[in-house]
């Protein structure tokens, strides 16, 4: 390989410059495209890897090539440590076919809120390796496609109507049918609680305090659930200290 000229730095930079421009300008306009399209953003963005990783390769060989690197000689090298490769490679190409799956299946997108092996999160991206997720108190998160076909997740958001659990206790000394009465009345005019189904509450166990149940009511907004269930309890407590006094 004979010395690099100034020629070819000056070639090498234009190179990596192009590369860049088009990058950034291929992800802008699929972004354009999508949005006027009403393209799914998972899908976009899966599409923006494909071509960033695609544009790498290219300037990478055509930069190797002007300071004579055969680029031949390289892949037919691989032949000889294929193996290496394939085992090293693997993981990738599980995430990356996983991710496709996903996409295919639309099991999840980008918005909706997921939960695996203990992690929950909103998904912010969908990326060529891995997903990543942005959890309640603002931490990332960053998981393995592979992960999601080979274990079970679940998806927070894939419906609109959401159930929200309430577990109560019940003083002995309240008249139990009017209390439960009470609290299926207070639920059901709390903003932005469905209507159908309606609100009901029901009877977990008997204990040393009281009769513990469960108010249970459906939310149309699924990332609101801590919000209205801090409202129900707001009500519930009212209506508790009420009936006690």
């Amino acid at each position: 390989m004979a010395g690099i000229s100034l020629i070819d730095l000056l070639i090498i930079g234009i190179t990596a410059a192009s590369a860049f421009l088009i990058f950034k300008g291929l992800t802008y306009l699929t972004r354009r495209t999508g949005k006027k399209w009403g393209v799914e953003l998972t899908f976009i963005q899966v599409l923006n890897e494909i071509i960033k990783y695609s544009i790498i390769a290219v300037a990478a060989s055509m930069m190797l090539h002007e300071i004579g690197i055969d680029i031949t000689a390289i892949i037919l090298s691989l032949g000889v440590v294929g193996i290496a490769v394939g085992f090293a490679a693997r993981d990738t190409l599980s995430n990356f076919i996983a991710g496709l799956f996903i996409l295919a299946d639309k099991g999840f997108k980008v918005g909706d809120e997921i939960e695996i092996s203990g992690k929950q999160g909103r998904v912010t991206k969908m990326g060529f390796r891995i997903t990543t997720l942005i959890t309640a108190d603002n931490n990332v998160i960053t998981i393995p496609n592979s992960l999601f076909s080979n274990g079970i997740y679940i998806n927070r958001t894939a419906l609109d109507m959401r159930r929200v659990g309430l577990d109560i206790t019940i003083p002995y000394k309240l008249e139990l049918e009017d209390t439960l009465k009470a609290l299926k009345d207070i639920s059901s005019k709390v903003e932005g609680v469905s209507k159908e189904p309606n609100p009901n509450v029901l009877i977990k166990e008997l204990s040393e305090e009281g009769v513990k149940a469960t108010l249970n009511v459906w939310i149309d907004d699924p990332w609101k659930v801590a919000e209205y269930r801090s409202s129900i309890s707001m009500e519930v407590k009212k209506l508790l200290v009420d009936k006690n006094a």
